[in-house]
């Protein structure tokens, strides 16, 4: 476990919030449960029948879950009821909101952080992204002044002098495909806000390009030094630069050489990337060749804390979102 890891377990110990689990009847998830519960990082809830989701994992200690079966819970018609009336503008009923509440847990589930009875939901072990994000944007939707939705990973390199004792946020590396600069700087603002929260050290926040202060000239670094230019009249006291090269973003030397003028240069802990692609391959990077221990992607912009799962996930991943989850709900 990696100290940053270790460090946000025990601070959901300290606050213990309730994290929803939908994926009730998947293994992966059951021993995370497991584990969540006798780690004592948060109370959890499973949706389902508790004799059919025990059968799935019998090994798994579930004793001090909570479990809520839909179809005989005393508030599921409470959840319909204030599910319909969310949705009426689009013209739901109360019928076809019954449907969806009674047939997809993922709905269910956010209900269930939206009335304050979870404080926040980890799916996507079985589900695609889309398929858990939708029912949050359409239950939550978006914090207050917050117009996107992004998604960041939290990268911690062993032995590394980079960053912040080698932690970072790479960012947009999960959601947004291609960001605009509005989008960029949104995106570079509210990764600032997760990296205070969750790294809680002072965000240093580069803008990425193939380009350093104009070293370059292309479209695409015109975007990059559009979205620098909204991103510090949107938040003016950030520590917040760019366009950079990653190694005049990250290396001191490098960075004093190439930007001397730049209070960021050579100093960035949170890494906004250009573009999805080269987000994602950027932490894929880092995770397969520099050995770091890559946690996410973690969503950033909904009202309350909802995270989504790789498929290929493990068991002790969903125990790490799970505990980041709980933390982002301390201050939600």
């Amino acid at each position: 476990m990696s100290g940053f890891l270790g460090a946000i377990k025990a601070r959901a110990k300290a606050d213990k919030k309730t994290i929803v689990l939908p994926e009730s009847y998947e293994r992966r998830t059951l021993d995370a449960a497991s584990a969540i519960l006798q780690e004592e990082i948060a109370d959890v809830i499973l949706i389902g029948n508790k004799e059919d989701i025990c059968s799935k994992a019998p090994d798994a200690d579930l004793s001090k879950a909570q479990f809520i079966e839909p179809r005989s819970w005393g508030r599921t018609g409470e959840m319909i009821d204030k599910f319909t009336e969310l949705r009426k503008s689009k013209g739901m009923t109360r019928a076809e909101a019954e449907s969806v509440i009674l047939g997809d847990a993922q709905y269910l589930a956010c209900m269930l952080v939206k009335e304050s009875i979870a404080d926040g939901m980890v799916s996507g072990a079985v589900h695609a992204t889309a398929d858990t994000l939708r029912p949050a944007l359409q239950i939550l939707k978006t914090k207050p002044g917050i117009k996107l939705v992004s998604a960041f990973f939290i990268i911690v390199v062993p032995d590394c002098s980079y960053g912040a004792n080698g932690t970072f946020i790479f960012a947009d590396s999960g959601l947004v495909q291609n960001p605009t600069p509005e989008e960029l700087a949104a995106i570079a603002i509210s990764s600032a806000e997760s990296f205070r929260q969750l790294v809680q050290v002072e965000p240093v926040v580069a803008l990425l390009s193939h380009s350093t202060k104009g070293s370059a000239k292309h479209a695409d670094v015109n975007k990059v030094i559009e979205a620098t230019g909204i991103a510090k009249s949107l938040a003016p006291s950030l520590k917040l630069d760019g366009e950079f090269q990653l190694d005049a973003a990250i290396v001191g030397d490098v960075g004093r050489s190439k930007a001397p003028e730049s209070p960021v240069a050579g100093l960035a802990n949170v890494l906004i990337f250009p573009d999805l692609d080269a987000g994602n391959i950027g932490y894929k990077l880092a995770q397969r060749l520099a050995k770091a221990d890559a946690y996410g992607p973690i969503t950033q912009g909904i009202a309350k804390p909802v995270n989504d799962l790789s498929r290929g996930c493990s068991a002790e991943d969903i125990v790490g979102v799970a505990a980041i989850t709980a933390v982002q709900a301390q201050k939600a």
